[in-house]
């Protein structure tokens, strides 16, 4: 996986590195792939019960959770639900900006994390993001419009740049990436405990 701290930490733009790496569909695709296998890598070796594992999490702080909730720790499912929602968030932003739709609204949907309980289920949950993001990116033209770009706040384009379609894409994944500490966390605590417990 590419190293995106320049871009988080604002040294680089999504959109100058993209144009600098020439990322085009083919690019997104792999490195798309490479996470949700990455994912998948995680959840080897868990059970049933350490996806649905409450964890510990001093940092714990969603502002947006429903009320009761904003400091509890996101369990395994939790994150998976929230990680490929983002990317299929970048996808679908990515195929609107190629073909030349400016895109001020956010293209998302977070399947309801208390829905995912199983092994099973996330793996459905990252098989269904990885052919959704690549079907997205099916969408871009032959020739994409990469001057096209988002119709964003002046705080957002400040601190990230301006997002084309592979900006978009990348911004996305590398949220998702940004996660992985917080996911193998998570998974360190679950075995731990049920470790303890066996």
């Amino acid at each position: 996986m590419i190293d995106f701290s320049p871009m988080r930490d604002g040294d680089l733009s999504f959109i100058d590195y993209a144009a600098q790496a020439n990322i085009g569909p083919a690019e997104l695709k792999a490195l798309s792939d490479e996470s949700i296998d990455y994912l998948l890598g995680l959840v080897d070796g868990l059970s049933d019960t350490d996806i649905v594992f409450s964890p510990e999490d001093a940092e714990a702080d969603d502002p947006f959770a429903v009320e009761g909730e904003e400091t509890i720790g996101w369990n395994f499912g939790h994150l998976i639900a929230h990680v490929t929602a983002s990317s299929e968030e970048g996808a679908a932003l990515s195929s609107l900006l190629a073909r030349g739709v400016p895109a001020s609204e956010r293209p998302r949907y977070e399947t309801p994390w208390r829905d995912i309980t199983t092994v099973a289920h996330v793996r459905q949950r990252l098989a269904e993001s990885q052919r959704m993001r690549n079907a997205y990116l099916e969408t871009w033209p032959d020739a994409p419009l990469l001057d096209v770009v988002r119709d964003v706040s002046e705080r957002f384009t400040a601190k990230f740049g301006e997002m084309n379609a592979p900006a978009a894409f990348l911004f996305a994944l590398s949220h998702e990436v940004g996660h992985y500490e917080q996911i193998e966390e998570v998974k360190r605590q679950a075995l731990a405990v049920r470790a303890t417990a066996g």
